[in-house]
């Protein structure tokens, strides 16, 4: 009896399986923004300050690591590349990049500022850090 039991408790589980967890919206997982917003940051230092460039083949293998990571989890390739080419997340997560570069000194024409938070993260090997070099 107890074999038919496990066997009946067995197949019960097969036949409903558990509902997927829901995933929050791609642009709201709090790894994938991460990941986005570090990309975002290296960005606006490399594109004002004169002294620090970017490692273009990292930040390359960076956003496909951010793609892989989002697949792992059970975005769509439809979501994925849809959170790419959205053009309002950009500059939303942009403005809040830019905020933050503010409070710690990065103003536009300002590149010193800019310099100076681009060492800070490639002295602390942030991910932002890692894909920056100083020339």
């Amino acid at each position: 009896m107890s074999r038919f039991l496990t066997s009946a408790a067995l197949c019960a589980t097969l036949a409903f399986p558990v509902a997927a967890q829901a995933l929050p919206p791609i642009n709201k997982e709090p790894q994938v923004y991460a990941m986005f917003y570090a990309l975002g940051l290296a960005d606006e230092v490399r594109k004002n300050c004169p002294t620090i460039s970017p490692r273009m083949i990292r930040a390359f293998t960076y956003l496909k690591s951010i793609e892989s990571y989002a697949r792992k989890v059970g975005y769509t390739e439809t979501q994925i590349r849809d959170l790419a080419e959205n053009k309002a997340e950009k500059e939303k997560l942009r403005a809040i990049i830019r905020a933050d570069l503010a409070k710690r000194g990065a103003k536009s024409g300002s590149p010193e500022g800019f310099c100076q938070v681009g060492r800070e993260e490639i002295a602390k090997n942030s991910a932002s850090g890692r894909l920056l070099k100083e020339n």
